[in-house]
């Protein structure tokens, strides 16, 4: 028999249980790459779950929280559907600063496998603040910059650095998403090298330095090209911008870019944002702070690149603002943003193709992806380009995101400490290819350092919710803060963490420029050691049957008209084990739940029957089983339906 108070207890922690529990529906949307496309929009259209009506503190909350072995910087990447050990999951890759990838169930937090690149033991670390003399990243360095996902091969692509015996080494890992094994032959070591006397070099050539070289900007997938890209930590010479192509079957190198190799810096950090790809396998990215000339030396820059060939790639166009020379002396890098491809426009207009950027300056940049316009040289302006608007943004870090015709952008000022709203700005409105010269909504909060990267979560053209995650409190001071909003009108806070009583859905800590995850009704927090995740406290629409495994939790909830009935499928119920069934809601009695195996066993109940509020029943069974097998089952009945709930938990 169990003791009176367990039962109390589970009473009590019921309401804890079913926030943890989700219907087993169809994932709407796969989340493959850092800001969700190549285009690097930041949208999830086929969220149908979440809408501005139930992202409330009352119906919206948090679910779980994981500890991982280190810090997060890296988005969580997302599966519906993965087939593992035999079951089939909704999963979250996370790659951490500890060089581990977990793959975790999406639904119950349960590690589905992980895998670390490391070996203390035969002395291969994670590379430490002091080996860079820079301690921008918090603790250790591993992985760093997003992994990104090839679905048709099942492999996600990671890039993760070690230091082995005194020496410094990055890799391409070519991971398996169903069994976490290296494929393709992998790993294999970066190196690289072009002609040049810039900065570091040593005979006229320059050596890509692994030790010095940091991956920041999100790796980017395209026609079986993985692309990735190099700056700096701290800014410590001597570095330069990178660029790096592997053929993703073999893992072979196929093409190298330099953009400063005469010169120094440069680089590449987009503040975590993604190389952008367009459909005719181009790549777009934004460069920082470096020498420039307009013949190889790109610093704050936005340069694209045509596709990887013969060891190379083939530098196609350019654009440099006319003020780059004050932008390089003031530290405001044109590479703090990274680009957005917005949609293609009708062909008749004027720029059908356009790509929108903004930096530590704060001005944002519409510009022809055709013709980026190069350097207008003598220039007051960039009149070269389709459109630019001064003053608009304290400063962007991170790229904007789209979504419907709005363009939002985070904006704080680092070198200044100025805080600003986030800001939304429409776009082709009437058919005018521009963006509008003012913000048509802002948050009334302000934000600081690090500013915020926007991510929008939509069905279609409606439901728009602008996520945000606050990490201005950063590197082990507390807290985040994730944010929702109405995407039509900025001043509309629907939900932050911070809003529930006794601190019900509040953050730990969390690192700079990382990006919430939305799929499937879930939204996902990266932070300082563990990954956190949100959604619906009490599940709704759809579902068919539960699924329990071992010490696992399922959930079903029906909100159809007619009576209607639940069986789990079978699970495996150790002797002596307790399983706490739960059937009905506010509005409705249902029937006392059963549990029984396939032999006709029914298992004992424990206690007695609990009454909640408005007629719920609680009943707890006690496994009478004394084997315990794989054929237990739980039924649960009501007559009538209006959002009936079963919950079943192992415990």
């Amino acid at each position: 028999m169990v003791p009176r108070s367990s039962l109390y207890w589970l009473v009590a922690g019921l309401g804890c249980l079913i926030g943890m529990f989700e219907p087993a529906v169809h994932a709407q949307v796969n989340v493959t790459t850092q800001h969700n496309d190549n285009s690097r929009t930041g949208a999830n259209t086929q969220e149908t779950i979440l809408t501005p009506a139930n992202a409330n503190s009352t119906q919206f909350g948090k679910l779980f929280s994981v500890a991982v072995d280190g810090s997060v910087y890296a988005q969580p990447l997302y599966l519906s559907g993965v087939t593992i050990n035999g079951g089939t999951h909704n999963v979250l890759y996370v790659a951490t600063e500890h060089d581990s990838v977990y793959a975790l169930d999406a639904d119950t937090s349960a590690i589905l496998w992980h895998v670390s690149f490391i070996n203390p033991a035969n002395l291969v670390t994670t590379v430490s603040p002091a080996d860079v003399n820079c301690t921008d990243i918090s603790g250790e360095i591993g992985i760093t910059a997003t992994p990104v996902i090839d679905t048709t091969t099942h492999t996600i692509y990671v890039l993760a650095r070690t230091k082995e015996n005194g020496s410094f080494f990055q890799r391409l890992h070519a991971i398996d998403t169903v069994t976490g094994a290296e494929k393709f032959g992998g790993p294999v070591v970066i190196h690289a090298s072009v002609a040049g006397t810039g900065a570091g070099s040593n005979g006229g050539t320059l050596l890509w330095d692994p030790q010095l070289e940091n991956p920041r900007a999100g790796l980017l997938l395209q026609n079986g090209h993985v692309i990735m890209g190099w700056s700096s930590l701290c800014d410590v010479d001597p570095y330069h911008g990178w660029v790096m192509s592997y053929n993703a079957g073999t893992l072979a190198q196929e093409g190298v870019f330099n953009d400063t190799p005469n010169g120094g810096e440069g680089g590449i950090w987009m503040a975590g944002a993604g190389f952008a790809g367009d459909s005719n396998g181009n790549t777009f990215f934004a460069t920082g702070n470096g020498t420039f000339n307009g013949t190889d030396e790109f610093g704050d820059s936005i340069v694209k690149l045509g596709a990887p060939g013969s060891n190379s790639f083939p530098l196609l166009d350019y654009f440099t603002p006319y003020n780059q020379a004050t932008l390089a002396s003031s530290d405001l890098d044109l590479g703090s943003g990274g680009p957005l491809l917005l949609p293609d426009l009708p062909s008749g207009s004027a720029h059908p193709h356009l790509l929108a950027l903004a930096g530590k300056q704060g001005m944002i940049y519409l510009i022809n992806r055709d013709s980026l316009g190069r350097y207008c040289n003598g220039c007051s302006g960039d009149t070269q380009i389709v459109q630019e608007i001064p003053g608009a943004l304290a400063g962007q870090m991170g790229a904007p995101a789209y979504w419907n015709g709005h363009l939002y952008f985070g904006s704080e000022r680092e070198t200044t400490n100025t805080a600003d709203h986030v800001k939304a700005f429409s776009f082709n409105a009437g058919g005018s290819g521009l963006i509008s010269t003012a913000p048509t909504s802002q948050t009334p909060e302000t934000f600081l350092f690090p500013a915020v990267s926007p991510s929008v979560s939509a069905n279609g053209t409606s439901n728009g919710i602008l996520w945000l995650l606050d990490n201005a409190q950063f590197g082990g001071a507390c807290c985040q803060v994730l944010h929702a909003y109405d995407a039509t009108d900025l001043a509309r806070e629907l939900y932050n963490t911070n809003q529930a009583a006794n601190g019900r859905d509040a953050l730990g800590s969390g690192v700079k420029f990382t990006v919430p995850t939305v799929a499937n009704g879930k939204v996902y927090v990266a932070g300082l050691g563990a990954i956190t995740a949100y959604g619906l406290l009490i599940p709704s629409g759809g579902g068919g049957t539960i699924s329990l495994a071992t010490k696992a939790f399922g959930a079903y909830h029906n909100s159809s008209a007619t009576a209607s009935s639940i069986t789990s499928s079978a699970f495996a119920l150790p002797p002596g084990d307790l399983i706490v069934a739960y059937c009905g809601n506010t509005s409705i009695t249902a029937s006392t739940p059963t549990i029984s195996d396939t032999a006709g066993n029914v298992f004992h109940q424990v206690g007695v029957t609990v009454a909640a509020s408005g007629g719920d029943s609680l009943s707890m069974f006690y496994a009478a089983n004394a084997k315990g097998n794989s054929n237990d089952a739980a039924t649960c009945t009501w007559s009538s339906a209006q959002n009936n709930l079963a919950v079943m938990a192992l415990v």
